[in-house]
């Protein structure tokens, strides 16, 4: 049964789709069965691996809006063992339309089960909000990933979202665990404070990721190519940073 983990941070541009492109793409690479699951309306997730999502005709709304089965929405991505649940146009209406559904936290719940026994890893790319979409993604996984830019802004909103997740827990999901938080976009020649790190392991304690993903071009170039970092170049800097990712997270046994 697949380990699922939603990325989620509800400020914008802090690494999610990137991380949750890249990690499924090395996961993939050592062998695991992975599959990305894109809740993001914005589709980048689905783009950065080279799928058009303007042309599909279904995605993850169809199927938590009980229109399609998750098995017939998944995609397969150029990477072997690597496949898609893309997010489609419909996606940016579901707050609304799927607002008076039955069960509506557990669509995207109830939806996995049907494919759970098929991956080895499902990884759920949130968007930058806590809407009813990053509601079922928190209520579909089994554990939370957190990418934190490597500033002190990036610390605002870490305690409402933090709030969110306990809420999840206390009333949706009670077994939902916070895997972790990542430092993302780290510049080395600016650094990061000691303020800034004094405030993340209050925030985690004991739940930070070893492996630091930094600023650089090739990360932010693959995605325009549709390729994840793996495929694009894999001897970046960039490229490393999330292969010793990956090795963390399989070494944890998670």
């Amino acid at each position: 049964m697949a380990q699922i983990i939603s990325i989620v941070n509800q400020k914008g541009g802090v690494g999610k789709t990137t991380t949750a492109v890249n990690l499924g793409a090395y996961l993939a690479n050592f062998g695991k069965f992975v599959l990305l699951v894109d809740m993001d309306p914005q589709a980048n997730a689905t783009s950065g691996l080279g799928i058009d999502h303007r042309v599909l005709g279904k995605g993850v709304y169809e199927s938590i809006a009980g229109l399609n089965s998750f098995g017939d929405i998944v995609v397969n991505t150029p990477v072997r063992g690597y496949k898609v649940a893309p997010a489609t146009v419909s996606l940016a209406g579901a707050n609304v339309e799927l607002v008076n559904a039955e069960r509506r936290e557990h669509r995207l719940h109830d939806a996995l089960l049907e494919v759970r026994n098929d991956y080895d890893y499902i990884i759920i790319d949130c968007p930058p909000s806590l809407g009813l979409l990053t509601l079922n993604s928190l209520v579909a996984a089994d554990s939370v990933f957190i990418p934190v830019q490597a500033e002190y802004y990036a610390l605002e909103g870490l305690g409402q979202l933090l709030e969110t997740i306990n809420l999840v827990k206390e009333s949706l999901k009670p077994e939902l665990e916070i895997l972790g938080a990542l430092i993302t976009m780290y510049d080395s020649r600016v650094g990061l404070s000691e303020a800034v790190l004094k405030e993340l392991y209050q925030y985690f304690p004991n739940k930070i990721f070893r492996s630091v993903i930094p600023r650089n071009i090739r990360l932010a170039e693959a995605p325009s190519h549709g390729l994840s970092i793996l495929h694009y170049d894999a001897r970046s800097k960039g490229a490393r940073a999330y292969e010793r990712l990956a090795r963390e997270l399989l070494e944890s046994k998670i």
